[in-house]
């Protein structure tokens, strides 16, 4: 089983910029999509990105294009998303995971293994 930990998180101002990384534990990991989500206080957890096995595909949601950037790097094992232009709703507890396959997917149950997650917080 993969193990995920994310880091990065933090307080900052609306319009600031914040970068998350998710390192992984065990073996295979270049094999698998990743993926972002969220979760806002009383909300469920949404679909954030999401990148496939080699990285030469990704998906947003709408709320995040031209903002968000995922990327990942095989060699080391570690997921990334680069956020700018933050905005107060961004603000929630970051999770990433680990798909059950190697394309992309934005569907929660295609993913087998989460972090724990990291807290963002936007003020305005």
């Amino acid at each position: 089983q993969v193990q995920l930990v994310e880091s990065g998180g933090g307080l900052v101002q609306a319009g600031g910029s914040l970068s998350l990384s998710c390192a992984a534990s065990g073996r295979d990991f270049s094999k698998y999509a990743m993926g972002w989500f969220r979760q806002a206080p009383g909300k469920e957890r949404e679909f954030v990105a999401a990148i496939n096995w080699s990285g030469t595909s990704t998906y947003y949601v709408d709320s995040v294009e031209d903002r968000f950037t995922i990327s990942r790097d095989n060699t080391k094992n570690t997921v990334y998303l680069q956020m700018n232009s933050l905005k107060p709703e961004d603000t929630a507890v970051y999770y990433c995971a680990q798909a059950k396959r190697g394309t992309v997917t934005i569907q929660l149950p295609d993913f087998g293994s989460w972090g724990q997650g990291t807290q963002v917080t936007v003020s305005s």
